[in-house]
C-alpha cells in the first residue's frame, strides 16, 4: 500500500476513534422517538419578531416565532420546524425557534445534530450556540457558535463560524470556514462541533472543514468560549443574510426535518 494512502487511512481512523462513543459519554440528547410538542423538559421556545433593538436578538427577519404546533411538532422520529407564508403580529411569516437552555448547558463536548435543511431564496436554517449566562456582556462579547447555517440564495453552501468581541460580522473579522453540501435539501447530514478549552472542530459527517484556534494573545475579547452555551435550532425568513437576495414568494412552506441532537463530554 502506497505510504502515503496509508497514513491518511491511519490518520482517518484516528479522527473517527477520537470522537467515538468509546471516547466520550452522551450527556444529553433528543432522538424525537415520540409525538406532539418538543420535550418540555428539554426544549424551550424564543418567541415574538425579534426586535433587535428591543429584545436583544433578531436580524431583521420577517417570520414571527410561535409555539405551535404547525411551526414546530415531532412525528415519525423527527422534529420539524416548519416557515409557513402567514400574518402574525405585522410579520409575513410564521417559524419556530427551538433552545436548551436552563435545560441543556454545557461548557466543552461535542454537539450533533443529523438533519435536512430547506430551500430557496429567503430561507436561512440553523444550528447553533449562544451563551447560557453572558458573562462578558451582550452579544458579541460573551460568544457565538453556529454550527451550521445556510442560506437559500447560496444552495448547498454550509456555514461554520465564530464570533466574539474580537472576531465578528458586524466587524467583517468571524472566523468563518464554509463547505459544499450539494444535497443538503434532498438528504439528511450530520453537523457537528468538536469544542475544547483552546480549540473549536467543525465537521459535516464525520469530516471536518474549520477550525479555530485561540490565539495567544486572546483574552476573553478573542475567545470567550470557556463558559456554558446552549443549542438553538431556528427556521429564519429573510433578514440582513437570508434575505440579501429577496425572499421567493412561491416555495413555502419550508421546513427543516432534525433526526437527532447529541451532545457528548
Amino acid at each position: 500500500m502506497n505510504a502515503l494512502i496509508f497514513f491518511l487511512l491511519l490518520l482517518s481512523g484516528s479522527l473517527y476513534d477520537h470522537f467515538s462513543s468509546e471516547k466520550r459519554k452522551l450527556v444529553w440528547c433528543d432522538e424525537f422517538d415520540y409525538s406532539g410538542r418538543p420535550d418540555s423538559t428539554r426544549w424551550n421556545y424564543d418567541l415574538g419578531d425579534g426586535c433587535p433593538t428591543v429584545c436583544g436578538w433578531g436580524n431583521n427577519e420577517a417570520q414571527f416565532y410561535t409555539k405551535s404546533l404547525n411551526n414546530a411538532h415531532v412525528e415519525n422520529g423527527m422534529l420539524t420546524i416548519e416557515a409557513i407564508k402567514e400574518t402574525k403580529n405585522g410579520k409575513e411569516f410564521t417559524s419556530a425557534r427551538l433552545v436548551t437552555k436552563n435545560k441543556g448547558d454545557w461548557k466543552y463536548g461535542r454537539v450533533e445534530v443529523r438533519a435536512k435543511l430547506p430551500h430557496g431564496n429567503g430561507t436561512w436554517p440553523a444550528i447553533w450556540m449562544l451563551p447560557s449566562d453572558w458573562k462578558y456582556g451582550g452579544w458579541p462579547a460573551s460568544g457565538e457558535i453556529d454550527i451550521m447555517e445556510h442560506v437559500g440564495f447560496d444552495p448547498g453552501v454550509i456555514h461554520g463560524t465564530l464570533h466574539s468581541e474580537k472576531y465578528n460580522h458586524v466587524k467583517q473579522t468571524q472566523q468563518e470556514g464554509k463547505t459544499l453540501v450539494p444535497d443538503c435539501s434532498e438528504v439528511f447530514h450530520i453537523y457537528s462541533v468538536e469544542w475544547t478549552e483552546n480549540q473549536i472542530d467543525f465537521y459535516v459527517d464525520q469530516t471536518p472543514y474549520h477550525t479555530v484556534q485561540k490565539k495567544p494573545a486572546d483574552d476573553f475579547r478573542g475567545w470567550p468560549f470557556d463558559q456554558r452555551f446552549h443549542v438553538i435550532l431556528n427556521l429564519a425568513v429573510g433578514g440582513n443574510w437570508g434575505g440579501m437576495k429577496g425572499i421567493d414568494p412561491t416555495i413555502w412552506p419550508q421546513k427543516m426535518i432534525v433526526d437527532y441532537v447529541r451532545v457528548y463530554q
